[in-house]
């Protein structure tokens, strides 16, 4: 397991951060989930994709045995000041609204989840409300962030605070016995953040990066990407450290999420990603702790211009091409009922042997 020995709850430092280890995945135990699907009754390398990513489940968990059983989506829920500038269709409003959606199954992702057996478990890491939502858990860090177009999202405490907080609450999972998570969000304004976040990291521009989110007008678009452009030129941020780029024109969403992936390399467990937002944070975490990289699973590549971007600057390959842009992590859930039928595959463990026919040898 990672090195967790320098955080204790409430140490939100960025030394504490950059004293955190990730090991690298048992080789052997991806090996072996390897030749055991090389024995199973089918061509060799039948089962494509699915016979990596099941080895890799099996290196994360150090075992050949892999095992998804208990699964779970962790939703980070926050808003966004960018929104004062227009840059969304929707208003805040709608962020509280889909978190108690969530909150009560019926959203999304949560039937998607009930249908194949997942947990959702929503978390408060920024709504702009007061008060306490049923059923979501409560790890706020603000009110929201701060309308990045004058002055930055976040403070440097509150940026690792949410990241934190991800790690913590994957930390809870292990101790309950969760084997894989997905990632979701929900928060108005997050294609502006992950966008900026992007453009920033991969050194290009924001037209290159930038989408219409849930269905901006040509015009609307064009000043969102001004937006995000303006940003980076007055903060500087090509060429800046990942954490003051979060800092910045983050989100409290895209912190959590960032801690999430983190979380699962410090303690062994698959995360899958959702899409760009989840994407970006992965990217982030990669950055902010080198080696997480490796205990992530891409799930779909969606509609925003920054998934290819991202494709290629984290040198993933996404199994589902659906053109999915709806968010809260259901294409992570989807990935994860594909993942599901192809241990059926793995566990059923037919033979050569028992339908009588030669096995099939690697030259």
């Amino acid at each position: 397991m990672g090195n967790t020995a320098n955080y204790t709850t409430g140490n939100y430092t960025r030394e504490a951060l950059e004293g955190l280890s990730v090991d690298t995945p048992d080789r052997a135990a991806y090996q072996k989930v390897k030749e055991n699907w090389d024995g199973i009754a089918k061509p060799l390398d039948g089962m494509g994709r699915f016979e990596e990513l099941t080895a890799q489940i099996g290196a994360i968990q150090g075992t050949e045995d892999v095992d998804i059983s208990k699964k779970a989506v962790i939703i980070m829920c926050a808003d966004n000041g960018i929104v004062e500038e227009g840059i969304s269709q929707a208003g805040q409003e709608v962020t509280l609204a889909v978190a108690r959606e969530m909150a009560g199954g019926i959203s999304s992702v949560g039937k998607m989840a009930a249908a194949i057996g997942a947990d959702t478990i929503p978390v408060d890491i920024g709504i702009n409300y007061e008060g306490e939502i049923a059923g979501v858990l409560s790890r706020k860090v603000r009110n929201g962030t701060r309308n990045f177009r004058k002055e930055p999202a976040m403070t440097q405490e509150e940026a690792l605070k949410a990241i934190f907080t991800g790690i913590e609450i994957v930390e809870g999972c292990k101790q309950k016995g969760y084997r894989m998570l997905a990632t979701g969000e929900m928060g108005i304004g997050n294609t502006t953040t992950s966008s900026a976040v992007a453009a920033a990291l991969l050194n290009c521009g924001a037209d290159e990066v930038t989408g219409r989110g849930a269905g901006l007008c040509d015009g609307k678009l064009l000043h969102k990407k001004q937006v995000i452009s303006e940003a980076i030129e007055t903060y500087q941020l090509y060429g800046a450290d990942p954490l003051t780029i979060l800092e910045t024109v983050g989100g409290l969403d895209i912190a959590g999420l960032a801690g999430v992936c983190i979380g699962g390399a410090i303690f062994h467990i698959p995360v899958v990603l959702d899409g760009v937002i989840s994407m970006v944070a992965g990217f982030l975490a990669e950055r902010l702790a080198p080696g997480t990289l490796q205990y992530l699973i891409p799930s779909h590549k969606g509609k925003e211009p920054a998934v290819e971007k991202m494709v290629h600057g984290m040198g993933i390959e996404p199994v589902i091409d659906g053109n999915m842009a709806l968010g809260e992590g259901t294409g992570a859930v989807m990935m994860m009922s594909l993942l599901e039928l192809a241990m059926c595959v793995y566990r059923g463990k037919t033979s050569f042997s028992d339908i009588q026919i030669e096995q099939y040898k690697r030259f």
